[in-house]
């Protein structure tokens, strides 16, 4: 279980240094990254410059549109709720 861990851990490092921004969403259903936090401050702690911001719900459903088709509930206030955003400083 930990290889497939840390697997899964990667894929999502891998995509912080392409370049691309990450929410806890993305990270959950792109990557099955339960606690992206834990990985950001590992990085953190190795050396990277990791910056952050709050970003709208609904900004991380569209760039997750590209990969998986996300549903919200309709009655679910998707520009009112904010979500940390994750990137590489470069």
């Amino acid at each position: 279980m930990k290889g497939l861990r840390y697997g899964l851990v990667m894929a999502a490092k891998e995509h912080l240094a392409a370049g691309k921004r990450i929410t806890r969403l993305e990270a959950l259903v792109l990557y099955g990254v339960s606690n992206l936090p834990d990985v950001i401050s590992e990085l953190r702690r190795q050396g990277w410059v990791i910056k952050s911001r709050p970003a709208p719900f609904a900004a991380a459903l569209t760039r997750l549109s590209e990969h998986a088709k996300v549903v919200p509930p309709a009655n679910l206030p998707t520009r009112d709720i904010m979500l940390t955003e994750y990137w590489v400083s470069q």
